[in-house]
């Protein structure tokens, strides 16, 4: 399995944090979840686009032997 990339392990740790924190200092909320998954899509599907290569490659099969 490949290792996570930093745009999933962010996901994976604002998952298991709390959504808002409130100190001294101020308050800090974070992006919901559903954003932050869907923004993971984007960014995932950026990068299948940049990749080289074809998706679906046609070709014509013949098979051997007499005409």
């Amino acid at each position: 399995m490949p290792d996570p990339t930093p745009t999933e392990q962010a996901i994976e740790q604002n998952a298991t944090g709390p959504k808002q924190v409130t100190g001294d200092t101020g308050s800090v909320v974070q992006h919901n979840l559903a954003d932050q998954i869907a923004a993971d899509r984007y960014l995932a599907s950026k990068a299948a686009v940049r990749r080289k290569g074809r998706g679906i490659v046609i070709s014509k099969i013949v098979p051997p032997g007499a005409a």
